[in-house]
């Protein structure tokens, strides 16, 4: 089973042996793969990183989330109290 187009995301660059791969290339690699290899590169498109499947060797950087404060944690918005105005 071969990874799906919609496995790598937007924000994700991908180079195969130093040089920058399409989709379909890493789709075309995929193909080969077993179930563990497909797993470890979809966990390693989530969080970036250099891996090696089947001997090449994939550099995965993601897009850095600005959404995130220093502890990892989401913003938290809080509703606004009724009648609370401020001045």
């Amino acid at each position: 089973m071969a990874l799906k187009g919609q496995s790598i995301r937007n924000g994700v660059t991908i180079t195969v042996n130093g040089v920058k791969a399409e989709k379909q290339l890493i789709i075309k690699l995929s193909e080969s793969w077993d179930e563990s290899q497909e797993k470890f590169f979809k966990k390693m498109l989530k969080q970036g990183g250099r891996c090696k499947v089947n001997g090449n060797v994939f550099e995965i950087t993601t897009k850095e989330r600005t959404d995130i404060d220093s502890k990892g944690n989401r913003p938290v918005n809080i509703p606004p109290v009724p009648g609370e105005r401020t001045f």
